[in-house]
């Protein structure tokens, strides 16, 4: 059963996420190409944490989530716990 809360909580958040409004080409661009119009939309958007959240937890390894890049979601799953 937690799998459907889980579900259910994912798609909350993701439907209401402005990213949701915009297409995944900003948060999905071609490799070398600026995120900055991702990162500014993501800034907007209440649902941020909630995305980071889902893409740390889930090692999504591709895209912007929670206006954080590839890059720097990497950087940050490496630091070390407090």
């Amino acid at each position: 059963m937690q799998t459907d809360i889980t579900t259910e909580t994912e798609a909350a958040w993701q439907e209401q996420a402005l990213c949701a409004q915009t297409g995944p080409d900003f948060f999905f661009p071609e490799p070398g190409s600026s995120v900055r119009e991702a990162k500014l939309i993501c800034e907007l958007c209440e649902m941020r944490t909630a995305c980071l959240e889902y893409a740390l937890a889930n090692d999504e390894r591709f895209g912007v989530w929670g206006g954080l890049s590839e890059k720097e979601r990497y950087a940050l799953r490496r630091r070390p716990s407090l």
